[in-house]
């Protein structure tokens, strides 16, 4: 079989209430379009029905494969669907949709071209926010300058969780990728950088969803460590193995 245009990555922790809806949606979404395109859920970690709901679909849609990935972490369940992926551009999605799933058609051509990897941004010109309490956005913005000033200049978004990846680009970086949780997106930015790749950075309108699994303070404090461990694996060579 053909290897599609298009493959959507969803890792999955605890998602049995939002996960009918969001395939529901992705899936409507697809029929309409006029490429070959797969999705893949990649489960790992729930403490709920996620993985059973998740096969359940897999009877009515050809399209779907749904993974089981026993090491914990989002960085662990996105790497697993990407180095599992088959589809010439390779798509990280959230769950929860906060990025409308139509705008997925931005990230691949024919309206995008001549890059590596596109990010969706919430914070470039024209991108729009949702319903988003203040003082959550001022909490993303200082997590952001933090990042930027310590190891992503120039880069304004880098944890909003929707990223396009031309396959061979896909398959170079997560294949180096080494840190499992929520800071992977950073790790893996980096390595682009370091290695050259062109990262474009995508507006998006992006709609608040107050039942996020993040934890502002315990979270920045584990992004402070996972970018100090970034740096030291850098310096170590150990992002410098062979092709």
């Amino acid at each position: 079989m053909e290897n599609p245009l298009l493959s959507i990555i969803i890792p999955a922790y605890n998602e049995e209430t939002r996960l009918p809806k969001t395939l529901g949606q992705v899936f409507d979404f697809l029929r309409d379009q006029d490429y070959t395109a797969e999705v893949l859920i990649v489960e790992n970690g729930s403490q709920d029905k996620t993985l059973e709901i998740a096969q359940s679909f897999v009877k009515e849609h050809s399209g779907l494969t749904v993974l089981h990935e026993p090491l914990p972490g989002k960085g662990s369940a996105v790497r697993r669907g990407m180095l599992t992926a088959r589809g010439q551009y390779r798509f990280m999605c959230d769950a929860d949709l906060s990025m409308p799933i139509a705008e997925v058609n931005r990230f691949i051509l024919p309206a995008l071209q001549d890059f590596d990897l596109a990010i969706a941004s919430r914070e470039v010109h024209g991108a729009i926010r949702y319903n988003e309490p203040e003082y959550r956005h001022l909490g993303g913005r200082l997590i952001n300058l933090m990042i930027r000033t310590l190891i992503l200049p120039g880069i304004h978004d880098t944890q909003c969780g929707f990223k396009c990846f031309r396959a061979p680009i896909a398959e170079d970086l997560f294949n180096r990728q080494t840190l499992t949780g929520w800071s992977f997106d950073i790790e893996i930015l980096f390595l682009a950088r370091r290695r050259g790749y062109q990262i474009q950075e995508i507006p998006i309108p992006w709609y608040f969803n107050a039942d996020t699994k993040l934890s502002p303070v315990r979270d920045a404090l584990q992004m402070v460590l996972d970018i100090w461990t970034i740096r030291q694996n850098a310096r170590r060579g150990q992002y410098d193995a062979a092709d």
